[in-house]
Parts: C-alpha cells; sequence; structure tokens
C-alpha cells in the first residue's frame, strides 16, 4: 500500500497530517500541489467523489484574494477550471491508497482508515 497525501508543504493543517502519519508509521509520498500542479485525472476524481465544492477552501487568503467573478464558480468544469489555475484553492490534505480517499485532516477518521498501524509509533 502506498500512501499518497496531497496538499501545501507549509500548511498548518498538512503539518499535523505530517505529523499524524509519522506518529504512526505510515510511509507516504507527498505531492505539493502548489508546486507541482494538480494531475487532471486526480482531480476529475476527486470532484467526482466528494462534488466541487466540498473541495474548494473558502476560507484561505486565495478565495479571498479571487475577483468576485471568479468566486461566481456555477458548475463542476469551472471549479475544476478554478482549481488547475489556483491549486492552493484545493482542500487539504487529500489522502489516498490506491482503495480509499480521504479529505482533510481527521485523525479518528484516519485512524478507521488504517486499523492495522494504529497506535504504532
Amino acid at each position: 500500500m502506498t500512501i499518497q497525501i496531497y496538499g501545501i508543504r507549509h500548511c498548518d493543517t498538512m503539518k499535523k497530517a505530517f505529523a499524524w502519519l509519522d506518529s504512526q508509521g505510515l510511509e507516504y509520498h507527498f505531492h505539493d500541489y502548489q508546486k507541482a500542479g494538480v494531475p487532471m485525472a486526480e482531480l476529475r476524481h476527486w470532484v467526482a467523489r466528494w462534488d466541487w465544492e466540498a473541495l474548494i477552501n473558502r476560507k484561505g487568503t486565495t478565495w479571498r484574494r479571487l475577483s468576485e467573478s471568479e468566486r461566481e464558480v456555477a458548475d463542476a468544469e469551472a471549479a475544476i477550471n478554478l482549481m488547475e489555475t489556483h491549486p492552493s484553492l484545493i482542500r487539504r490534505p487529500i489522502l489516498t491508497d490506491g482503495d480509499q480517499d480521504l479529505l482533510g485532516f481527521d485523525g479518528e477518521a484516519w485512524a478507521q482508515a488504517f486499523p492495522i498501524r494504529r497506535g504504532a509509533g
């Protein structure tokens, strides 16, 4: 099982996620979508999995810096284009191991997703 975690390195929530993964002894590969962008196939998969509204981080500075017209996202395709252009709009972290996808950091949900390693460290 290879865990892939997507996000932005210097985000406080990402730091919590990295600390949790490390404390569980779980190996992972990090994809910084602020620096490397987001693969379109992944972005479309996430929108299908969670809906585009759940993926857009409306609390961050990137959202606040958008113009009014950019914030008027009408549908999934417009949201995908906006997230592709501004990857830091994507809620984080996104964790996947090929069998499951988790959106946002929730230690309890992550412990349920990875019960074999629970309490390891």
